[in-house]
């Protein structure tokens, strides 16, 4: 009895599998930076409000305009007031949405001359925003108030999921602002109303408890010295 050869069965090859290369970290980087420039471009642009973060000062919140990569504000008399500021500030950028802290990232400060032509671009783009502009606008601008680019750059110090602990609260601003006419009702009297009158009815009780306890000792040592007569 022969016996036949078997032949080997050939076996489907195996490709390897593909494995998709990691991203350089270069290329995260990149990408990271321009989310974040994005973003900082669509908070400029939603929100006209920011918070300048000024080192050994509170925080002052200003309008301004957003121009190719520039905050364009604008302070000084009739104007917001703003003060000195650095060579370099912090902006704080606030959520259109939801009114809370969003972004804040260093900014460069440029301070805009008068007459060239950066200024003159920027107080056209500032006086087309503001609130009850007067046609000589750019006239008092130029002799009275400072028209300032500020520059963000470098990444972000907080952006979404990277905040500091802290709060960021402060005490409001002090101020010579008052009322100098007509105060309007309030039911019950406003609050330093109630104060003074509430002192004033404590202050009665505790003479009427004084005044019954006088009183109290003054009958005591009447019938005190009416029994020493009596004996």
């Amino acid at each position: 009895m022969t016996e036949r050869a078997t032949e080997p069965v050939p076996q489907p090859s195996r490709q390897p599998s593909k494995q998709s290369a990691p991203q350089p970290e270069g290329e995260r980087r990149d990408q990271g930076a321009g989310n974040s420039a994005a973003l900082l471009g669509e908070a400029m642009t939603k929100s006209g409000l920011l918070w300048i973060e000024v080192d050994g000062d509170r925080t002052w919140p200003a309008w301004h305009v957003w121009d190719d990569g520039a905050a364009l504000v604008v302070s000084g008399p009739g104007e917001q007031p703003l003060p000195w500021m650095p060579p370099e500030v912090r902006i704080i950028l606030r959520s259109k949405d939801t009114g809370g802290r969003l972004l804040t990232v260093r900014a460069h400060v440029h301070v805009l001359e008068p007459g060239t032509p950066e200024w003159q671009r920027a107080t056209e783009l500032l006086r087309a925003a503001r609130l009850n502009s007067v046609d000589d606008s750019l006239t008092r601008w130029a002799a009275e108030c400072t028209v300032t680019a500020l520059v963000p750059f470098d990444s972000p110090l907080e952006s979404p999921g990277a905040y500091a602990a802290g709060d960021h609260r402060q005490p409001p601003a002090r101020t010579a602002a008052t009322t100098t006419a007509w105060r309007p009702w309030h039911w019950g009297g406003r609050g330093e109303e109630k104060a003074e009158r509430k002192r004033a009815r404590d202050e009665a009780k505790a003479g009427r408890r004084a005044a019954k306890e006088r009183a109290k000792l003054r009958k005591k040592r009447q019938r005190r010295g009416t029994r020493r007569r009596g004996r």
